[in-house]
């Protein structure tokens, strides 16, 4: 079995916004700490952080909105979206190397040196093709699911994503593709941005029911998610995918300040076991997980290192 790789460095955590912003430059620290506090580093493989190039991200992202990021990165001033997600000198470079993170994870576990792989800064669901959104400059996921279609030629790849957001980015960005099976647990709309992920939105044109949205009410705690990820797991499985992509916000973890969801993190590791399971029945042991959203120190701390201890331990 190859080993978990996790990518940490101080560039993957420059990918954070100044002055009290709930996605600060801190979380990547905390992370880390966490993970050599529970004693697993000897158990994972660190690999460096590394920028994507400006094409690379072109494989998701229009090209006249990764022109807009470079411009304000530069000035450092203003917002990329419509007040949540502001500019900060060298805010490009920062996504960028998220991106080539996540792309990065992609090669080795496609190549079989990791398998599965952990990016703790990443997971930004909400970017569109061609606009930020909700703290999200580049949309990894995306960018990883166009090369997983457009360089490997995958046809089947598995996006699950459990932070307490709609991954609305990704949705929307693949809506129309059959190629790419979703599946993600989040709090319903009515009561948390973006609004979006009705049970009804299963994807358009061929790819009618190749998505899965599961929104689950405010304060809907470990029963709720084990229930919804029954269904989450049945229709992974019903599709034998070739990748599986991972998006485990801990942001649906209890005492998280901008939602509402009171998972434990006990879900993320049965997530991660789970997944790393039938990503070695079904994908030769093809899974990455991204970390997402999560605004509360000791939440990414419990939430991630339980994650990493799922993604060492598959059932």
């Amino acid at each position: 079995m190859s080993k978990l790789c996790v990518y940490l460095g101080e560039t993957l955590g420059d990918y954070g916004f100044p002055n009290g912003h709930p996605f600060g430059p801190w979380r990547m620290q905390a992370f880390s700490e966490a993970l050599d506090q529970a004693g697993l580093g000897p158990k994972i493989t660190l690999r460096t952080p590394t920028p994507a190039s400006q094409s690379e991200i072109e494989r998701f992202h229009d090209h006249a909105y990764v022109e807009q990021v470079k411009r304000q990165s530069a000035s450092g001033t203003g917002y990329l979206d419509d007040g949540d997600t502001p500019a900060f000198p060298g805010v490009y470079e920062a996504a960028a190397t998220v991106v080539g993170s996540c792309l990065d994870a992609v090669a080795q576990i496609m190549r079989g040196a990791c398998g599965p792989a952990f990016v703790p800064i990443a997971g930004l669901h909400h970017a569109r093709r061609d606009r930020a959104a909700g703290f999200c400059v580049f949309n990894d996921c995306g960018v990883v699911i166009e090369t997983l279609l457009q360089q490997y030629g995958l046809a089947k790849i598995a996006y699950v994503d459990i932070d307490a957001h709609h991954g609305d980015g990704v949705y929307y960005g693949f809506e129309h593709e059959p190629r790419v099976i979703i599946a993600d647990i989040h709090e319903d709309g009515h009561y948390l941005y973006p609004g979006t992920g009705r049970s009804d939105e299963t994807g358009t044109g061929a790819a009618e029911k190749t998505k899965l949205n599961l929104p689950l009410p405010p304060n809907a705690g470990a029963t709720a998610f084990f229930e919804a990820w029954g269904q989450v797991e049945s229709f992974i499985t019903a599709a034998e995918p070739e990748f599986i992509l991972l998006q485990c916000g801990v942001d649906s973890l209890a005492g998280d300040p901008l939602t509402h969801l009171q998972f434990s993190p006990q879900c993320h590791r049965h997530a991660a076991r789970r997944l790393n399971s039938l990503a070695q029945r079904f994908a030769p042991g093809r899974l990455l997980a991204v970390g997402g959203g999560g605004y509360e120190k000791a939440n990414i701390q419990a939430g991630w290192t339980a994650l990493v201890e799922g993604l060492l331990d598959p059932v």
